[in-house]
């Protein structure tokens, strides 16, 4: 999963990355909603995390305007300002959900869990293919029900692929589904995930085989 957090605390928004990354989520961070507009152009996310106090404006202005480019992606406001009339106004501004500081890791997780749920883009949580089941909310693999237990990074591209079995997933997009656009990418890191997930799936006896198609990224194919 990757996600959005529009937040000007520095110190809260590193250490909500962090907690968020140990759930398997990639998060893109802005301290500005100039920024979140065009982070928005360039990139999709399952979820967005939105402060309103923010350095350029009302974080509430950034729902309506992104609405209007027609993307319904689920957000949840997180912030101080949480009398009754505050949170009626920023749910009647189409936010999914609002979550008033301070607030638990575990409290966050549960409501992304909840919006995501009622998104039709991820209907469907789990992800099969071959003999995987994969459940990115949960950081969950099984192979015939079996636990399988993989390092966080390669259980996102495994989902990333798995989500798009039998198409060619470009190397920008698994990328994407691993790295913030922050984090500096070695030229081969993502080709030592494929390696070792290959190898894991192999010995699992997951059904699935990786395919590397040479100079665009990797396929995965059901046996």
């Amino acid at each position: 999963m990757r996600i959005l957090l529009i937040e000007d605390e520095r110190e809260l928004a590193e250490a909500l990355s962090a907690a968020l990354g140990k759930h398997g989520i990639v998060t893109d961070h802005t301290m500005h909603l100039a920024d979140a507009v065009e982070l928005t152009r360039q990139n999709l996310y399952d979820a967005i995390l939105l402060d309103r106090r923010l350095p350029d404006g009302e974080g509430l202005s950034f729902i309506p305007e992104l609405r209007r480019t027609g993307k319904y992606t689920p957000i949840i406001v997180m912030t101080a300002l949480n009398e009754p009339k505050e949170r009626i106004e920023g749910l009647d501004l189409g936010a999914d959900d609002y979550l008033g500081k301070p607030f638990l890791v575990e409290e966050l997780m549960a409501r992304l869990r909840a919006v995501l749920r009622r998104s039709p883009e991820l209907a469907e949580l789990k992800i099969t293919a071959g003999r995987l089941v994969i459940d990115p909310l949960h950081l969950g693999v099984t192979v015939d029900a079996t636990p399988l237990d993989l390092p966080r990074r390669e259980l996102l591209v495994l989902a990333a692929l798995a989500r798009r079995k039998e198409k060619t997933v470009l190397r920008s997009t698994l990328e994407a589904a691993v790295y913030n656009y922050e984090e500096e990418i070695q030229s081969n890191a993502l080709d030592a995930h494929i390696s070792r997930l290959r190898k894991r799936l192999i010995d699992a006896g997951a059904g699935v085989a990786i395919h590397n198609i040479r100079g665009v990224g990797y396929l995965m194919k059901e046996e």
